[in-house]
């Protein structure tokens, strides 16, 4: 009796540890880049995606930074979205520390319109790999964490498949809309 109760008690304690979780970790460099990153959160809950977002500043809390990194993954993230403005070293401190996918997401500055950012973000040295999105382009940097994440979730590419169709139907409705307008003109 106690032999089968101990075995159950460690099946069990297997089972956990098998456990599946998908968990993204956003870090931004400023409260203020939340404005931006409220659509990708939107996104990765519609995707049922753990999302953690905090701020965390390359320049301002290095050592923050360097800790979050170096322990992301004991934390039970996957993936890391990291977006800063201006000199946008984040993204960049977060992948030169910690071997989790990182994507980058630049955000708009007053400077340059983001162009600061996101030169500083995709130009990244061999060794030191950064995803990056577009200017602000929060949405594809939760969809592209959805895509890097359904490699490991089959149901989260399904997810994905039916987002796609459903974004078509969308295009295609509105395709019909203006070519009755016109014709009806």
């Amino acid at each position: 009796m106690i032999k089968s109760m101990k075995k159950v008690l460690i099946e069990g304690l297997k089972l956990k540890k098998e456990e599946k979780f998908m968990k993204i970790a956003i870090i931004m460099g400023s409260d203020s880049d939340y404005d931006v990153i409220k659509k990708s959160v939107k996104i990765l809950k519609e995707f049922e995606v753990e999302t953690e977002v905090r701020v965390i500043s390359a320049h301002r809390t290095p050592y923050k930074a360097i800790e979050f990194a170096e322990n992301a993954e004991q934390m039970g993230f996957e993936l890391i979205i990291g977006a800063a403005g201006k000199a946008a070293h984040l993204p960049g401190v977060l992948a030169g520390v910690s071997t989790l996918p990182v994507i980058g997401l630049p955000i708009k500055s007053s400077t340059m319109d983001g162009l600061d950012s996101l030169l500083s973000i995709v130009q990244m040295p061999k060794g030191v790999p950064v995803a990056t999105v577009a200017i602000n382009g929060a949405e594809n940097a939760a969809l592209l964490a959805v895509q890097i994440l359904s490699v490991k979730y089959p149901e989260l590419r399904e997810k994905f498949r039916a987002y796609k169709k459903d974004m078509a139907k969308q295009v295609e409705e509105k395709d019909e809309k203006i070519r009755l307008q016109v014709k009806d003109k």
